[in-house]
């Protein structure tokens, strides 16, 4: 068992003044355009660049890594603070099995503004109500630096001084052996934004090369080292979503010793990467990776379905259910596809969450949406699909969670059963939505 993220918790970040996304093995999230799905990703993004060892700029700009640039924070040091706050935090629960707790992993960080280096403001490890280290910006001499305390006795960090431009947690890792601490780092590490880019995807790459790019550099080779009983899956998949009927890959030189891809078909058709549709390339992607010797611990698609044709969706539900279960992964995806949340599981049903703007206020929330007051009965009524298609859940996301109706105690999605008189609400937003 792999250690897993359950929660997310983001304070003034972005569009964001204080929510939380609940992770389980597949995690789906749905919202309006702009209402801030894509910021989730930007702030997972941010958790990973600190496992790599980054300091704040380069995790909040670009940095060349593996096999291609690190996308930066979208608006970079202006807008990553919600209406321009001056620290935003991120917070994440992580469930480690053996031995099984949950740690609590802060950061806390001021980005600077122009001309300012970002620095960190407090960082900290819990676990349960035991904090593990905890770092404290503090003024010294005329000089800031990060103050930490570490409450491991093999640590030889204990009351060291940081400078604050960069993270605390590698460098922590570093002197202590603590589980909690390197399962954390660990945990971060396996984060993987894929941002898949046709142009990318279809340029030749020298063998060997083990690892895909986050924009899908090295698609060749890593296809090329997938093991055989490997590549006839990747295979299968491939004929379950296309018209192809792929039987093998070839992988052809070039003069400067780059391979470059092509699919073999069974009537002797050989079509190259080049040829080869984006949405094609985009799937030949994400199977290489989900089917790969070493997959990450969390994928994150923003969008989950791109130009995957409707009549495959249900293909593609079953292929992130079954590898999360299989290899003990986890993926996230954003996704504007009723007809995908038509085929999702129960269990995967549990993890969708609705990213929601009310009218009169300018941060975004997020909800699961099986914690809405009788979601759970509508779902069975109409199916997920026609709620979100006809924007029944925001109807009623902003008609429970407006703060002018909490003084009416409508708001028990998350510790309560269902309100009484909730019916008639139903009622309504059925009427309102065009549900019979």
């Amino acid at each position: 068992m792999r250690s897993q993220l359950t929660k997310l918790r983001l304070e003034r970040f972005k569009n964001f003044l204080d929510a939380s996304l609940h992770l389980g093995e597949a995690t789906i999230i749905v919202g309006s355009n702009a209402s801030g799905k894509s910021n989730i990703i930007d702030a997972l993004r941010f958790l990973h660049g600190i496992s790599r060892g980054y300091n704040l700029a380069e995790i909040i700009g670009e940095k060349w890594i593996d096999a291609g640039t690190g996308q930066g924070i979208r608006g970079g040091t202006r807008e990553i603070t919600f209406c321009g706050a001056s620290t935003f935090a991120l917070t994440v629960d992580i469930s480690i099995p053996e031995p099984e707790v949950t740690v609590n992993y802060r950061i806390e960080v001021d980005p600077g503004r122009v001309g300012k280096i970002p620095r960190v403001m407090a960082e900290s490890i819990t676990m349960g109500s035991e904090p593990l280290f905890v770092a404290e910006s503090v003024v010294k001499n005329g000089e800031t630096r990060l103050l930490v305390n570490v409450n491991d006795p093999v640590s030889t960090a204990a009351n060291w001084q940081f400078k604050p431009d960069a993270p605390i947690l590698p460098q922590l890792a570093l002197h202590s052996q603590h589980y909690a601490i390197q399962d954390t780092l660990k945990t971060l590490y396996g984060i993987r934004c894929l941002d898949l880019r046709p142009e990318v995807m279809r340029q030749p790459s020298f063998p060997g090369q083990r690892i895909l790019g986050d924009r899908g550099e090295n698609l060749s080779s890593v296809v090329q080292y997938l093991g055989e009983k490997k590549k006839v899956t990747l295979l299968d998949w491939l004929d379950k979503f296309t018209p192809m009927k792929p039987i093998d890959f070839e992988f052809v030189g070039d003069f400067k010793g780059k391979i470059g891809l092509h699919i073999l078909e069974a009537n002797g058709q050989k079509t190259s990467a080049y040829s080869l549709s984006p949405s094609t390339l985009r799937l030949l992607a994400i199977l290489a990776e989900l089917l790969g010797d070493n997959p990450a611990q969390l994928y994150c698609f923003d969008p989950l379905e791109t130009e995957i044709h409707p009549t495959r969706l249900h293909l593609l539900v079953a292929l992130i259910e079954g590898v999360a279960k299989s290899q003990n992964i986890q993926i996230l995806g954003t996704t504007h596809s009723s007809q995908l949340l038509r085929f999702l599981s129960p269990e995967t049903r549990e993890y969708v969450s609705l990213i929601y703007r009310i009218e009169a206020r300018s941060d975004a929330g997020i909800v699961r949406i099986l914690y809405l007051a009788d979601a759970r009965r509508a779902i069975e009524e109409y199916d997920l699909g026609i709620l979100h298609e006809s924007a029944w859940l925001e109807n009623v996301a902003e008609f429970v969670l407006d703060d002018e109706l909490k003084r009416f105690n409508l708001l028990h999605f998350a510790v309560s059963p269902p309100v009484k008189g909730f019916d008639a609400i139903l009622h309504f937003f059925s009427q309102y939505s065009g549900l019979s």
